[in-house]
């Protein structure tokens, strides 16, 4: 009997029962790598207690996990793409399992935040690397759709629900049992992974950029180092300014090094885009606001309150709840209406749950304060779609994968942040608990009502048609920089249109180029795709010409030296096409 799948296997030839398998094992991996964000804040009293830590150390041993995440993440997705998704998919589940042993086995705090990296670094090959084999394992359009949903959904629900499954192993197995959980899952993962993942590579991987990577390690570590070792060594430390002098002078290698590379780390044209960079900007904030939030409410309510680690866990259930049904709840209404209504909402709920959280203190009544709770749920809940939609949206399906890694790196960023900018402004108060933590705690609540109001900006700036234009603009650039191809409408998880069985069917993978229709494939010939935003919500396809295909349009306008020709229609519709929407009358140009 065989025990892993020959290399030769395609998504084609999967049985809908394989597939759905490969996707379960994918999301058991987004389920393990985000949960260890969150479950560790639950255990983080108890933490200080047995390895008596200090705040720094309990930042650490957060940031050292979300820190490596966020340095790596585009590093491992390229990386699987040239030597083999499944490869390096099976070596980041070993990697992590082997981290999350060590991190159960810590005999101090240092040596549970080197461990945490070290689990970091297993996780960095999993989450984008999964993200590529659910993309290429359902190669049907609208079936994708779904399976990327609920792939995503996996994502926000992890990370509401990680305090809950937490408290309940720290309480009943103390703090080691949320590391040494995750050792029979990943074993379990592995062995599946060679039964049933088929193997899989980019038609063309994006090169390692050893000089971009060392200077995003440079400009990431150095800003979360000087803000978390503010609190003891002062911001005018000698230590703290060369720090952030090495960020700044990093970050200015980045914009002067990156736009000469062929195949950048950070693909800064994207930023072009006023859609992507604002879903950017809104996962830091918001993920930087959620990740202040854990960190200090599970250390207020054991340490200031009095509660057990599963009672903490359990006050946190509105967060996990909410998320759960609201996050497939606003995927579907982005697919329908854009994500302008959530990300206003998202915004709102963080600012009233950041103003509304200045007033806790010992004596705060429960209810009010799972009140107050429900405002994060509903936050966490409808932000997280509208951040990858707005990331990828109108951008080349060439640069989905890229774009979509860069809005997790934001996420993780986000985190790191919000973890090391809340201890340090709480300080010593997190040691003499009461009133002190929580009047300390007034100036966190203050940030995050700040970042709920930037998100609301930003909702509302990036989604309108000037901002839809840009991302068209940006779109049109890459065709023109890479030759230019075939464009298409980008798939929705609303299309229920049954396209594996069109002609011409593409199967793509985050960070590679789009071969050409599975008949006929050639990496000589992959192509891009790329869209007009309209006034009715639907990216419709252009095609420049030069690319080897019939042209759709009978009409053209120039882009750089090329000649484009729009397709007002969506490709399943074989008739002929003009450059109005038929949807909306909208002259698409």
């Amino acid at each position: 009997m065989r025990t892993s799948t020959p290399p030769a296997t395609t998504a084609g030839e999967l049985s809908r029962r394989r597939r759905f398998l490969v996707l379960a094992i994918c999301c058991a991996s987004v389920v393990v790598v985000v949960m260890d964000i969150s479950i560790v804040n639950v255990a983080l009293p108890a933490i200080r207690r047995d390895l008596h830590a200090s705040v720094s150390g309990l930042q650490w041993t957060v940031d050292a996990y979300t820190l490596v995440l966020a340095s790596f993440l585009v590093l491992a997705g390229s990386t699987a793409d040239r030597v083999g998704r499944r490869r390096i998919f099976q070596v980041g589940l070993a990697v992590f399992g082997l981290g999350s042993l060590l991190c159960s086995l810590a005999p101090g705090i240092g040596w549970l935040i080197a461990a945490r990296a070290l689990q970091a670094a297993g996780g960095t090959m999993l989450n984008p690397v999964a993200m590529a084999i659910v993309a290429t394992t359902f190669p049907g359009r609208a079936e994708r759709a779904r399976a990327i949903g609920v792939f995503g959904s996996m994502s926000g629900l992890s990370l509401a629900l990680g305090p809950i499954l937490g408290g309940a192993l720290v309480d009943g197995l103390g703090w080691r049992s949320i590391f040494w959980i995750n050792v029979p899952i990943v074993a379990a993962a592995i062995v599946c992974t060679a039964r049933f993942v088929p193997e899989s590579r980019a038609a063309r991987a994006r090169r390692f950029d050893p000089v971009g990577q060392a200077l995003v390690i440079l400009v990431l570590g150095s800003v979360v180092y000087a803000i978390i070792e503010s609190s003891g060594l002062g911001w005018t430390s000698p230590v703290i300014l060369s720090l952030l002098a090495v960020a700044v002078l990093s970050a200015l290698g980045i914009l002067g090094y990156e736009p000469r590379r062929a195949d950048p780390l950070l693909e800064l044209r994207l930023f072009r885009s006023v859609p992507f960079s604002a879903a950017i900007l809104i996962a830091l904030c918001a993920l930087c606001g959620f990740g202040a939030f854990l960190f200090l409410t599970t250390q207020y309510l054991q340490d200031v309150r009095g509660m057990t680690a599963l009672t903490a866990g359990l006050c946190l259930l509105p967060v996990g709840v909410l998320t759960t049904v609201l996050s497939p709840l606003t995927g579907r209404l982005v697919g329908r209406r854009g994500p302008r209504l959530p990300l206003v909402v998202a915004g709102a709920a963080l600012t009233l749950g950041g103003g509304a959280s200045i007033w806790l203190s010992p004596a705060t009544p429960l209810p009010a304060i799972l009140a107050i709770y429900l405002l994060f749920g509903i936050f966490l809940g409808t932000v997280n779609p509208p951040i990858t939609n707005s990331a990828v949206s109108g951008m080349p399906r060439s640069m989905a994968g890229v774009a979509s890694s860069l809005a997790s790196t934001g996420r993780q960023t986000g985190t790191t942040l919000g973890v090391a900018i809340s201890g340090t402004i709480v300080g010593s108060a997190l040691a003499r608990g009461g009133m002190a933590f929580t009047s300390a705690e007034h100036g966190v609540w203050w940030l995050v009502l700040g970042l709920g109001a930037v998100i609301m900006v930003l909702g509302l700036l990036s989604t309108g048609r000037w901002a839809s234009g840009t991302a068209g603009r940006a779109a049109a650039l890459f065709g023109e920089v890479d030759g230019g191809a075939d464009l298409e409408p980008l798939p929705s998880a609303d299309d229920q249109r049954p396209a594996a069985d069109q002609p011409g069917e593409r199967m793509w993978s985050p960070g590679s180029l789009i071969p050409g229709p599975a008949s006929s494939r050639r990496r000589s010939r992959a192509r891009k795709i790329a869209s007009v935003p309209c006034r009715c919500g639907q990216n419709w396809a252009y095609r420049p010409s030069g690319s080897g295909q019939r042209r759709s349009g009978t009409s053209a306008r120039t882009a750089g030296a090329s000649s484009t020709s729009i397709s007002s229609r969506p490709r399943s519709t074989s008739a002929s096409t003009s450059r109005v929407s038929p949807r909306c009358g909208e002259q698409v140009t």
